[in-house]
Parts: C-alpha cells; structure tokens; sequence
C-alpha cells in the first residue's frame, strides 16, 4: 500500500504552504513535516552518493502532489533569483546565468502551464493556472524591479516582502496627481542639465543625465517621510553625479549663485577659500503644503567620494543622541553613491559594519546607487569581481532593489518600500539605480575612446522625461500642451535666475548646519592663543573623585578593579600626585558637570589601550557595564564612551561627523596606536585640517595619538608628528603633545570653554601614563591652566644651552641630566606645537642672559618629527638640532638597537662622546 496515500485526500494547498515555509526557514516547520520534505527534497534528487536512482519519498508520492511541490520550487526559483533575469538595465543586455527560471529547471513542461495549481495561494492570488502564477512572478521578480531579499534569513522580514511584492504584482498604481508630481521632478532634472549642457558647455558639473530620476527618487522619500511617518530631519551624504542638481531641485539653492560659481566669480569672504560647486553642502528648512516641515541636510564632500558617509552618519547619530532623544525614527540618513565607489572604496564595508552597533548605530540607512555601469572610463567587468556592485550589502543581510532608472515610478515605488523598510525594521536598504551616463567622467571627457558601442547607444536612448512623458500621454493623464508648459516655465525660470547672475560680482560659500554654530565665532590665530579661564573648584574636583573611587551600591566589581578604584582615591586624598588617568578622568567630569556632552570612541578605548583609562567596569555577577562618572548626581551633560570595531577611516570620519553636528560635545577618536591614523589620512587631509577653508565648517573633534619611542618597533613608535604639522596653516587646527596631567586636563577644558571651535590632535603617551615624575598636584588642576610652554626650573644665570623639546623626551633628556648633574642646559617644553605661542617662547628666552647656543631635541630620525615644523616656524633664535639620523622607518625593530640610537641623540644633547 502506497504510504503517501493520505495526500490524496488532503488539500495540497496546505502542502504547498507548508512546504514554502520549509524551504525559507527548515527549522520553523514542524519537525515531522520538516522530516518529510527532507526526505521528499533527497528523493527528488533522483541519485544517491554512489550514483544509484533512490526509490525514495519523491516516487511514492502522488503525482499531482509532486507537480504542486514543483510549482512551489519555482516559485521560491522566482524569489531566490528573479533579479537576475529582470527588465533593469535599460542599455545593455544583461548577462547569461544559470540555472535559467525555465520551467525545465523545476521538473515542469508547457503542458502543466494551462494547469490549476494551489500553490498559488501561497502568493495570495488563489488558485491559478501555472501560466497565471508565472506571468504575477514575472511582474513581481522580473520587471523594472529586481529584489535581493531572500538571504535575510529572519522569516518574519522574508514574509514582509513578499507580501508587499504580492500588493499589484509589484507595479504601483498612482494617482494622475502623483504622476504629475513626478514628471515635474524629471523635468526639472533633465531641463537643468540642458540648459548647463548648453550655457557652459564643457564645464566639469558631474551631469545627472543617464540618472535623473534620482530627483524624484529622493524628493518623494522625503515627502512621504514626513507624511506617512513623521520624520523630522533627514542628513544626505552623496557623491559629485547629481549633485548640482540635488542642489537646486531639492535643496532649493538660489540657481543664480550657482551660475556665479560656474563663471569663477570669486568667494565674498576673502578668509576662505572656498571649493569647487560640486562639493558645497547645504542646509534647508523645507515646509510641504500640508503645513509638514522637514529639515534637510546635505553634507560637504571632497573628491574622496565615499568618505562622506561615516560623515553623513556620525551627524545623524549625534542629532539622534542631543535632538531627538534617541529615537532615530525621526530623522533618517541617506547615502547617494556611484557604483564603481560603492563596490571599490573600502570605507563602504566599514560604513556597513557601523550600521548595527552600539556606538554608531542609526536606525537604518537608505542607500541610493546612481548606477553609470562605469567608472571614469573602466568597465563594470573590470571593476568589480561581484556580480552586483551592492553586494556589500549581503555583509549585513541589507536588501538590495535594483531598478530601471528609465521606469520613473518604479524609481518612486522602490523608495516607497525602502522607506517603509527602514522604518519598519531600523535596518539598512540599497536601492541600485541602473541608468547610464550620458557624457563622459566629466563634460569634457570623451567616452567613446573607451566605450564606443555603448556611447553610441546612448547617443540614441531617449532620456527618462522624454519616456515617461509620452507614457503619461499614451494613458491620457496629460497631453502634449502640458508637457511643453512645464518645460518652458522652468527653462524661462532657469534664463531669469541667469540673467540675476551677471550682475553678481562674487561667490558665496553657504554654511552647513548654520543653526548649530550661532553661538560660535570663526576664530584666528590670535583668538587660539587667547588664555581660557579652565580653573574648576578643588573641592568638586574632589568630589568628583569620590564618585569615581567608589563602588555602587549592589555592585561587585573584580578585585583588580577594586584597587584601581583605591589608587584613584589615595591619589587625590593621601599623596595629591594625580597620574595622567587620573587627570584626564576629572576633566570629562568636570565638563559634565557643567552641561557638556563627552563621546569617546576608537580601539579600546574604554579600558585603554594601555590600561589607564577604565572608564567602563563592569559587574563581576551580572556583566553589566558601569560608567562611574555618568552615576555623579551633579551632572549636567552625559558621557558616551564606546569601544569600536577595528577601523580607523570609518571610526574617524563618523566622529568627525558627529562633531559637527554637536559643537557642545566633546568627541573624542583615540588610535589603539598613534601610528594606525595613518588608515584614516584622507579624514584628516580632506576635513579635518581643510575643512573651515573651505566649507566655513568648524569642528571641535579631538584626535588622541599614542605616540613615543619605547622600543616596540617601527610599527609603536611614532605618531607621525611630522604629518600633522605639515597640514597646518593659518588657523585651522591645533596640535598639541602634553608632558603633564595638569596639561591634558585644561587642554580638553580649554576644547569646549571657548566660542569657537578647532580640531585638537593629541600626541598623548604610553610609558609616561605611569612615569614617577609625569604627575600634578589637585591644585594644578583646580587653580591652572593650559601651559603652551613650560619653562625650566634651573637658575637661568648658568644656562649655556637653552634646549626645546616636547612629549615624553623630555623626560628621557631630564633623568640624564640629574645623572650628570647639569646645570648648564634648560629644558623648554613646547606643549602646543600649533600654534606656537611665539611671545610666551621669547619671554623664557629673555630670562636666560647666558645662553650661548639654542637646539631642538627631538627622539624622532631627522625627517620626521617636529623638527621640519620648528626650524619653519620657530623663528626667534638659530636653531641647532639633535636627533636620530635621516631614516625610512620611524624605529628599528631591535630593542637593543633602538636604546643605542636614543641614547646617541641624549649624549648629542649633553656633548658625551
């Protein structure tokens, strides 16, 4: 007796449903039932292991049972890989894949397809014939919208797309209205462009051409970001295609002023200088009218296309965390990238690594690809080895829509689910805008050296206006009068604001995020050398202390950290010598207590990298993370201090996001080591340094760099001194590297007691966290303030030699000195080496009335260090130089040798032979 004889009498839409659910989650489905599949799935393979025919479930079922299986096979083909065979590219044909969605490849023919199958019903259309459920698949899976969702692996959120895939077989139905409101959006795309293509003719501006529905795109996920789910503000970070007429369309920029930039007009402000129009950002208060009001950030953006994105992100994080408390359903970040950029830049991965962790989470991105198929002139099969340029995103299992730019409302009804995705399941999602691009890398570039077939194409592709314009005049929702009246009144709109232009003289640079900066003035370099009031009451300072020495109530905490805990408190209260832990530990605190915010991450940093941090303890029984300073009653502000992943570009760019968009928090990136900044480089020579120049963007973001030489290799040495320096001009950062805890304590005061604000870089220490002598009294702290230069303590009437030097060395330079008890030689310590405080540095040369020669000391080879920054800059005196010879590496990798080569550059400094 056939054992499957039961299916007969059974309804095999039951089977079907159930067997659906089998093959998206095994493991969901009742374990005799998961049995029964697998045996059916081992069965149907037809061979065993050693290759003979299995008389196995698959034989003994009935055959309509097996025909309804083959059907539900085919289905799930359609979801797995459906966006492979779709309608999505609209100039070239799309490459071969195998196994095709052929009936053949699911064990069905031509003669099933006038067939009645239940599976049906599992894509909520009812029982329907084979060749119906094919043609709602190929609607579904194989029009202008190819989905990559089917890796998400949580069958709740695999569920929730294919319903919303089911609602109109995935083609949307909008009002005449909301068509309208989308060709206007591609007419003022693709009229802006004509009418740049034809004003400045060969003109680098990035062109949309090939993209534009990319402006109906963004602009109706912000409208219905608003209207469906009361969104407050939106931060857009993008690349250079697109960008000028994101600008003017979206962000309302007055088209005058961007006529003014093409004709090389000047900037207003002759202390700045400015950047190229494709990079400028710009922030917009945009009200619907519906009376509904979104804020609408774009960021600035250099050449380095994908680093805006931890920018982008860090802002968003930072509005979330000070303007929304906590709650990232209000504002929404949006990341525009181009498909070489996306699938090249490595800082992409890191971006999507941020996107579910704690420190840098922001409730979901919405990704945009303007997909050229092309980089500058390299063809996608040379750019990538993926088959999607947004494969990055299957690292966090983000879905991927990839559509037809040339089909505007599928364009619009992808962002649609991408919105409601994001605000749905706070995850990311990628949508691939498959378009083209019309001209070359830029307008003056000639792409048919490279892709003759291809241009020649496109030469002949009518633009997304022109296809959707006569599609909406096919169906009778316009007719040609109105097409021709929305085109002529934005070109005579385009001609008045061009004409305005002419009469400007100059060019201006808008502020980004203007509102957060009114309390702040743009400063020089006399207001960098202005002395700031960082005094704090002893006897806070004290009670401060008390907070942190003292183990919560109902907490337990190792041992190890209990005496740590101990160490603080005998510092403060028994020998009053306060290690640079210690010092660093109160100046958070104090700030706290004043109403400023303090956001710490990077590598380790809630221990430290060398331990002299520990900011979070945690709970011996229960592992719960304590900050101690954020359980002080007196506090005004918060501290977040997050240990991040192993990046350096990402990390870095995010918090320097964040910087800029909290001036009242101090943010704080620590490097593991001084020397690994160097994988964030462009973050530092693109923003940090550059920045104000040319954006008039201030940031107050502090940079802290292990850095001196204690024998651990070329790799722990150095910092890189020399780099930083070397990117400082005028006025726009400061560079410091303290000797004392009392110094680091008002520096990260003096950071946020001012009304301005400038990235600070930190050369902070290793071995001088524990040195005897790197220690400070609590009335240092309490009645001090931030030294640029320390001065020696010696009788001046006997010094010879007036030695300048900086961060640890000195140190080194001082024991060697007390060894052979000199008197002849000071040791002047520049704290502040950007920017050098010139009049406090002539005033201690002018109490030594003895000195004969003057030297910088540096344990730096000759080539690196501050050396090259002092013999420019420090200009008072001839200056004479100790240091290790020229060098390749900053250190040897031999201990041994290193301690001969540091004790060469000492004895150099007290004339030993």
């Amino acid at each position: 007796m056939d054992k499957f004889s039961f299916l007969n009498a059974a309804h095999t839409a039951y089977f079907a449903d159930l067997y659906d659910q089998y093959l998206q989650n095994p493991d969901g489905v009742e374990p005799s039932w998961r049995a029964f599949f697998q045996g059916y799935d081992f069965g149907s393979e037809n061979y065993g292991l050693d290759g003979e025919i299995i008389e196995g479930a698959s034989a003994q079922i009935p055959e309509h049972v097996q025909k309804e299986f083959h059907v539900v096979k085919l289905i799930d083909g359609y979801r797995i890989r459906g966006h492979l065979f779709t309608k999505t590219n609209p100039v070239r044909e799309r490459r071969s894949y195998s196994p095709t969605l052929d009936l053949q490849s699911f064990d069905l023919s031509e003669s099933d397809l006038d067939t009645v199958f239940n599976a049906g019903e599992i894509l909520g259309i009812g029982a329907k014939t084979l060749r119906q459920i094919i043609n709602h698949l190929e609607n579904i899976y194989c029009s202008s919208i190819g989905l990559e969702y089917m890796y998400l692996r949580n069958p709740e959120v695999i569920k929730w797309w294919q319903e919303k895939l089911n609602v109109n077989d995935n083609q949307p139905n909008y009002s005449a209205e909301t068509k309208k409101y989308i060709l206007s959006k591609l007419n003022q795309a693709v009229t802006f462009e004509n009418f740049l293509q034809t004003k400045y003719v060969g003109q680098k501006r990035f062109s949309l051409e090939g993209g534009e529905s990319l402006i109906p795109a963004i602009s109706n996920v912000l409208f219905y970001a608003v209207e469906k789910y009361g969104v407050k503000e939106c931060v857009l970070g993008m690349a250079h295609r697109g960008r000028l007429s994101t600008l003017v369309n979206i962000f309302r920029k007055p088209v005058n002023e961007l006529f003014s930039e093409f004709d090389g007009k000047d900037f207003e402000d002759e202390d700045i200088d400015g950047d190229v129009k494709y990079h400028l950002g710009l922030t917009l208060d945009k009200t619907y009218q519906n009376g509904k009001n979104i804020k609408m950030n774009l960021v600035p953006n250099p050449s380095h296309l994908e680093t805006v994105a931890p920018v982008a992100e860090g802002i968003t994080r930072a509005k979330i965390d000070n303007d929304y408390g906590g709650d990232d359903s209000k504002i929404i970040p949006i990341i525009v990238h181009g498909d070489a950029a996306i699938a090249g830049q490595g800082v992409v991965y890191e971006v999507a690594q941020m996107s579910q962790l704690n420190g840098y989470k922001t409730g979901g991105t919405i990704h945009i690809v303007v997909n050229n198929q092309i980089g500058f002139t390299t063809n996608y099969l040379d750019a990538r080895s993926s088959t999607y340029c947004t494969d990055v995103a299957k690292v966090t299992l983000s879905p991927v829509l990839h559509v037809n730019a040339d089909d505007a409302e599928a364009v619009v009804h992808a962002v649609e689910m991408a919105l409601e995705y994001r605000m749905r399941y706070k995850k990311d999602v990628y949508i691939d805008l498959l378009g083209y691009r019309k001209y070359g890398h830029n307008e003056g570039d000639e792409p048919r050296f490279t892709q003759p077939k291809l241009y020649k194409k496109i030469s002949k592709h009518a633009n997304p206006f022109k296809i959707y314009s006569d599609k909406l005049i096919a169906e009778n929702t316009i007719d040609k009068a109105y097409v021709d009246g929305i085109v002529g009144d934005f070109k005579a709109t385009l001609e008045r604001e061009y004409e305005k232009s002419k009469g400007a003289e100059s060019s201006k640079v808008r502020e980004f995020m203007q509102e957060r900066w009114t309390a702040f003035e743009r400063k020089g370099i006399e207001g960098i050398l202005k002395t700031e009031d960082t005094t704090y009451p002893k006897d806070k300072l004290e009670n401060i202390s008390k907070v942190i020495s003292t183990v919560p109530e109902g907490v337990k905490f190792l041992r190890k950290a209990e005496r740590i805990l101990s160490g603080r408190f005998k510092m403060v209260f028994e020998t009053d010598t306060l290690d640079w832990g210690m010092a660093e530990t109160l100046a958070y605190g104090s700030l706290l207590e004043e109403g400023f915010n303090v956001r710490i991450s990077g590598q380790d940093v809630e221990r430290g990298t060398f331990s002299h941090r520990h900011a979070i303890l945690r709970d011996e029984i229960s592992e719960e993370r304590i900050n101690l300073l954020n359980t002080n009653p007196e506090n005004k502000g918060e501290m977040y201090i997050y240990n991040s992943f192993l990046s350096e570009y990402g990390v870095l760019g995010f918090d320097y996001g964040y910087a800029m968009a909290n001036p009242n928090t101090l943010t704080i990136w620590e490097a593991q080591f001084g020397d690994f900044s160097n994988g964030a480089q462009i973050i530092f020579d693109q923003y940090l340094s550059a920045a104000e120049d040319k954006w008039k963007s201030q940031n107050g973001i502090v940079v802290l760099l292990p850095h001196g030489y204690e024998g651990q290799g070329s790799e722990h040495s150095s910092a890189r001194i020399e780099r930083y320096l070397q990117l400082c001009g005028n006025d726009n950062m400061i560079v410091a590297d303290c000797t004392t805890p009392a110094s680091i304590f008002h520096l990260l005061r003096r950071q946020m007691k001012r009304d301005f604000r400038k990235p600070l870089i930190v050369f902070t220490p290793k071995s001088l966290l524990r040195h005897p002598k790197a220690v400070s009294s609590m009335s240092e702290l309490a009645k001090g303030e931030f030294q640029e230069v320390i001065d020696d303590t010696i009788n001046p009437e006997k010094v010879k030699e007036i030695v300048f030097c900086t961060g640890k060395f000195y140190y080194d330079l001082l024991a060697e000195r007390e060894i052979l008890n000199r008197e002849d030689i000071a040791l002047i310590r520049i704290e502040q080496l950007f920017p050098l405080h010139l009049e406090k540095i002539q005033a201690i040369i002018d109490r030594y009335p003895n000195v004969k020669t003057y030297a910088w000391a540096q344990e730096e080879p000759k080539n690196m260090g501050a050396w090259s920054h002092i013999v420019q800059r420090l200009d008072l005196v001839k200056l004479d130089v100790y240091s290790r010879p020229y060098s390749s590496v900053p250190a040897p990798g031999s201990s041994t040798r290193d301690k001969r080569r540091q004790k060469s550059v000492i004895d150099a400094v007290f004339n030993i032979d």
